[in-house]
């Protein structure tokens, strides 16, 4: 298929690429493609960055008290039955089971064959953001559309199967820049330049295929933030002379502020939203973020917080709903369990607590949900297919039996919690792993088990800073949880990292540098809203 092209008369300067650009990289990095992405930063950067500050505002106000709640002034939108999303492609409407990862050529091949509905290819969390990532990545995923994308090692040759999960593709969020592509001489923002170059090679290909050019977005905090992205997606339809509602979109609920304007983030995009997430990983950190310098909150070790805490039963009911009572897709968490080849019992636990998670979800009246690995697709498909039958989805489930308060979605209480040793190590050692690999250029990472991305990374790094700076960091035999208690357990947890590699691996690793960016970012008064921002400085 042939590239896009500017109708007549529209002229616009490319940005500067400072990145190594290889001969393949010059199949996506085309001077009209380059030419879109920077009439997008030009257009719509400045509201950005007012956001960004926006959200440093909130945090303020959140530090001197203020709580957040459900905005007075958007309440006829919620009060107003009438309005629901617009209709949503038939290539969308079964979600049952979707997996997710980074678009490396073996992973993204797996994924698309693992037999999921969906497949999200992700330049965000799963991913590390170096040049060749994000290039390659845009290559492989045409590749993947047009299906000559072929992996050969030597024991397999990786094609697609005849049925493939559906391509959904998530751009990374607003607050990361990308570094390797200047616009006016500023790094430009990474969410435009993944979605711009994306939506401009793939968007009539796809639709030409029978499909559309379908996206995730992470990490919003408010309905503004969300009509941002759909003032982007209007302009970039009208550049390329596509119908405004062609793009349609899922919308991570991943942060606590998110929570409290759902009906609006929907409303606000209502013409190319096709659902909603639950982002239970990046939602848990947000809290600890936003309420990490209130003296009346700590949270315990991560494990004990569940999906079946109060709180966050509040949070997932209250998406079913809002969706459902819209016209949109609710789908579940994130089964993060990587299954194990070498311990049946471990598995037989791990794999017990999945389908307890997925039969809470479907029975809540989720219409799909998220896995990590493809061993577990077939798990959360016999839960979901079992409830759902054929159904593609179960939206006629409208919860009026569900009723939220602000309250309810803050009230953190978790009964039993406690905060120990070996929660605290866990959270050492987890982050300096999964920091170590994302500094390699994988940013998607089997650790004890569980498949780790940024997400869990930042909750384990947002938890010592907090026990650090909380009177209520102390562990349950009395002890304080304190930098000098951080910096005498660090080399202990290096260590068992270093058993665990072995010598060679260990003294080809970066844990030097994982361990600096670490030290960093718990060790400061300042808070550092992202890790992967300090961590970027690091990437070439």
């Amino acid at each position: 298929m042939s590239e896009p092209h500017w109708p007549a008369g529209v002229t616009v300067t490319g940005p500067a690429v400072t990145g190594a650009v290889m001969p393949e990289y010059q199949t996506v990095l085309t001077p009209a493609a380059l030419s879109f992405v920077a009439k997008l930063q030009r257009t719509f950067d400045p509201r950005r960055r007012e956001l960004l500050q926006q959200r440093a505002e909130r945090q303020l106000k959140i530090d001197r008290g203020e709580l957040p709640d459900f905005l007075p002034e958007t309440a006829p939108i919620r009060s107003d039955r009438s309005w629901h999303v617009a209709p949503i492609p038939l290539d969308l409407q079964r979600r049952h089971v979707e997996i997710t990862g980074p678009t490396d050529r073996k992973m993204l091949i797996n994924a698309l064959n693992s037999g999921a509905d969906v497949f999200m290819a992700d330049f965000e969390d799963a991913n590390s953001p170096t040049w060749d990532n994000l290039v390659q990545g845009q290559i492989n995923l045409r590749e993947a559309i047009e299906r000559t994308i072929e992996l050969q090692t030597p024991d397999k040759v990786y094609r697609l199967n005849d049925k493939v999960a559906l391509l959904l593709v998530r751009p990374r969020g607003w607050h990361l820049n990308e570094k390797h592509v200047l616009v006016d001489g500023q790094p430009m923002s990474g969410s435009l330049f993944d979605f711009g170059l994306y939506f401009f090679h793939n968007a009539r290909r796809l639709l030409s295929k029978g499909t559309g050019p379908y996206f995730y977005l992470p990490k919003l905090e408010n309905h503004l933030e969300a009509r941002l992205w759909n003032d982007v997606f209007n302009l970039a339809q009208d550049e390329l002379g596509l119908p405004r509602g062609t793009i349609k979109v899922t919308v991570l609920i991943e942060t606590i502020l998110a929570a409290f304007e759902m009906e609006e983030i929907l409303y606000e995009l209502r013409d190319h939203i096709a659902g909603l997430n639950a982002g239970r990983w990046d939602y848990m950190f947000s809290i600890i973020k936003k309420f990490r310098n209130r003296p009346d909150f700590a949270f315990p070790d991560r494990a004990q917080v569940t999906m079946a805490s109060p709180f966050m039963r509040a949070y997932t009911e209250l998406l079913v709903k809002t969706c459902h009572q819209r016209g949109a897709h609710a789908i579940g968490g994130m089964a993060a369990f990587i299954p194990s080849r070498k311990d049946p019992i471990v598995n037989e636990n791990a794999l017990k607590k999945v389908r307890e998670d997925k039969l809470r979800e479907s029975g809540d009246g989720f219409d799909g949900t998220w896995v990590a690995h493809p061993d577990l697709v077939p798990v959360a498909a016999e839960i979901f297919d079992g409830v759902l039958g054929d159904k593609p989805h179960q939206k006629e489930q409208l919860r009026e039996d569900v009723q939220v308060t602000a309250a309810q979605l803050i009230d953190f209480t978790i009964a039993g919690g406690q905060i120990t040793e070996a929660g605290l190590r866990l959270n050492l050692n987890v982050a300096l792993q999964y920091v170590e690999s994302w500094l390699r250029g994988t940013g998607a990472v089997a650790i004890y088990n569980l498949m780790e991305d940024a997400a869990t990374a930042e909750i384990s790094r947002a938890q010592v800073w907090q026990w650090i700076n909380s009177p209520h960091g102390v562990l349950v035999d009395g002890r304080k949880v304190t930098v000098e208690l951080v910096q005498q357990l660090l080399p202990e947890e290096i260590e068992k990292i270093h058993q665990l590699y072995g010598e060679a691996s260990f003294a080809a690793s970066k844990i030097p540098q994982a361990r600096e960016v670490f030290e960093k970012i718990v060790t400061e008064k300042q808070f550092e809203d992202f890790l992967t921002l300090v961590a970027y400085e690091y990437l070439d």
